[in-house]
């Protein structure tokens, strides 16, 4: 009787079994386990930032511009693509005062400054 030894195995073998084998195993995993489990949240979380106040019906009135000022101001936007104003014009336009840092007034004084009054 004949034993069979490691040099009659062909050379291709172990490499085909390690590629069946890889093969059988992946079939097994899921393709996307993480996106599955987060399937939706981003959808809800979206549904849940745009809900300001689910109580706003049975709240006070919003406090502000009323709807009439409101509109006119809607409107003269609109308008200000359809007849945009001119660029102005007469040169230069002074910004500052030369010195870097200087912001108009309360600076130091005797006495601390602004603090010290």
């Amino acid at each position: 009787m004949k034993t069979a030894s490691i040099k009659d195995i062909p050379g291709w073998l172990p490499a085909a079994l390690a590629i069946a084998l890889t093969a059988a195993l992946t079939a097994c995993v899921p393709a996307t386990p993480r996106l599955d489990a987060e399937l939706g949240k981003a959808v809800n979380m979206a549904k849940a930032l745009q809900v300001a106040n689910p109580d706003a019906s049975n709240a006070d009135p919003v406090k502000g511009i009323d709807g009439q000022a409101g509109d006119a101001i809607v409107d003269n936007y609109r308008e200000s693509f359809v007849n945009p104003r001119p660029a102005l014009s007469g040169g230069v336009v002074n910004v500052g005062s030369g010195r870097a840092g200087a912001g108009g007034g309360g600076g130091s004084t005797v006495g601390g400054g602004m603090g010290g009054r």
